[in-house]
């Protein structure tokens, strides 16, 4: 079964704006799809001066968690190093460390802005293992409701996101633990 697409005319000016300001995603010749840092998409956000507009959600001294620009539901975070790493093994300790307890603030605030009935925490490692950006370790914290898989996806493989970017990130940014 394929996945099909639901019109949703509304997203189309934030899908241009990504495009426009950052480009295909990343290519290399790498067999793991790794790219170095100028051609990565997380480390150009990163640098962004404007990153309210770039749905950065909150930033450490090691890490960095931003909305996902193509969510599999309301709220998808990605937590992420600020360094631009491949692996879990290239990590040192306080990177590691941040990024575990970044993780814990952004399911706290997951929980705190949309009372979510559960949600799934976890990481593609690699192209095989399904990492859209392989190339930079991230994380997903994705806000999951009973029923949300409801007929859309069961049916046409379609998701359908109730709420536009620019308000999970207002949400999401309103919620973050202080």
């Amino acid at each position: 079964m394929t996945l099909d697409h639901l019109w949703a005319g509304w997203r189309s000016d934030y899908v241009t704006s990504v495009s426009d300001t950052f480009g295909p995603p990343e290519e290399s010749a790498e067999p793991d799809g790794g790219s170095p840092p100028e051609n990565c998409v997380f480390c150009r956000i990163l640098a962004a001066a404007d990153a309210d507009e770039r749905y950065v959600v909150h930033r450490g001294p090691h890490t960095a968690v931003i909305l996902n620009a193509y969510p599999y539901a309301s709220g998808h975070l990605l937590i992420l190093p600020t360094r631009h790493l491949r692996r879990l093994s290239d990590l040192d300790d306080a990177e590691s460390a941040e990024l575990w307890t970044t993780t814990l603030d952004a399911a706290a605030a997951l929980q705190r802005a949309y009372s979510p009935d559960g949600l799934n925490l976890g990481a593609n490692l690699g192209r095989a293992a399904g990492a859209g950006l392989p190339g930079h370790l991230h994380l997903h914290a994705v806000p999951r409701w009973v029923g949300d898989t409801n007929f859309m996806t069961a049916i046409a493989s379609v998701r359908v996101l109730p709420e536009a970017l620019a308000e999970s990130w207002r949400r999401i940014v309103a919620a973050w633990p202080r």
